[in-house]
């Protein structure tokens, strides 16, 4: 039995219209939408953000984005904004001790992205 798919369930914090909108702004797109959930996709990838608040969760909640090109997603992040309009931060393209190029972005209920660059095709 082969697993086809992992989508993490990400909590929106206090102001879910607000982290829907960070998303979207960040270029991910809303493919369901209801007032408990959404469904995001970016290319083959999905995660569903939850209108659900929890301070100690959020702020202890990561997830890992493997990208091809972390210098283009930087460039992403830099010119939709978010960083500025959202007042989140986020901490450049850097090698990590673990091997990896990452970027670290927080979105506004305080989960922490944790974009890396793929090694080798598929990880």
């Amino acid at each position: 039995m082969k697993a086809v798919k992992l989508r993490p369930f990400v909590p929106s914090g206090e102001d879910y219209p607000l982290a829907i909108q960070f998303y979207t702004d960040l270029g991910f797109e809303p493919i369901f939408r209801s007032p408990e959930l959404t469904i995001f996709q970016v290319d083959d990838l999905e995660f569903h953000l939850q209108n659900y608040f929890n301070r100690e969760l959020q702020e202890n909640y990561m997830l890992e984005l493997v990208v091809q090109d972390l210098d283009s997603w930087w460039k992403r992040i830099q010119t939709s904004g978010v960083i500025e309009k959202y007042q989140v931060r986020a901490k450049p393209p850097a090698l990590q001790p673990y091997g990896r190029r990452a970027i670290h972005l927080l979105d506004p209920a305080g989960v922490l992205w944790h974009i890396t660059e793929s090694l080798a095709e598929g990880n």
